[in-house]
């Protein structure tokens, strides 16, 4: 007997070349579509509604976190979120492969996580061929405004991505990094904190 074929969907979740046009991924994007229009345009009032929405558009979310409307996304089953995470207006997530996202993560206004890519040769790009790769975002990480993240890219824990940066490469942990494309820029260290507590008189 043969190789069972794979379907567009499994091959997109596999890392594998893939067509979007597919009925099966249309229909799931039309799905998340509908609980993003919902969750995008409830009154301002309806925090448990619109927290509601989230628990049954993402693949993972724990007891706390926070999504200011408008929120955009591809499929939603592919987003997981750690405890305590809050991101500002405009969050876009094209989670055509998995994005996963410790505790503690703050992002700033527009945010843009991009799984999927295709492919640079036009003639490929023209029969529609995609693909994806998963990204990671470690604990207590805050990206910047206008933050960019491209496919395959992973971001340690305890680090700050500066606003408009777009990240390319890995990032590892405990550093702020920033720039076009994004580099350690330095170690963050006890310094740091010791700059808040001298500046803004906060209690030790």
């Amino acid at each position: 007997m043969g190789e069972k074929q794979l379907t567009e969907k499994e091959k997109m979740l596999a890392g594998k070349a893939y067509q979007a046009g597919d009925n099966e991924l249309a229909n799931d994007r039309l799905k998340a579509r509908e609980i993003v229009f919902e969750f995008n345009n409830l009154p301002p009032k309806q925090i448990k509604q619109r927290k509601q929405l989230i628990k049954k558009l993402f693949g993972k979310t724990e007891t706390m976190f926070y999504v200011e409307p408008p929120l955009r996304c591809d499929y939603g089953y592919n987003i997981e979120v750690g405890d305590h995470f809050y991101s500002n207006f405009n969050l876009v997530i094209l989670d055509c492969a998995k994005v996963s996202i410790g505790n503690h993560a703050f992002f700033g206004p527009n945010v843009a996580i991009y799984t999927a890519g295709h492919p640079i040769h036009p003639n490929l790009r023209n029969q529609e061929h995609e693909w994806a790769q998963p990204i990671t975002i470690g604990n207590s990480v805050w990206l910047g405004g206008n933050t960019v993240i491209n496919p395959g890219v992973t971001i340690g824990s305890n680090v700050v991505i500066g606003s408009g940066s777009v990240v390319t490469k890995d990032i590892p942990d405990n550093v702020f990094a920033a720039g076009n494309p994004c580099k350690v820029i330095r170690e963050i260290t006890d310094a740091d904190k010791d700059f808040y507590y001298k500046n803004f008189t906060l209690e030790q």
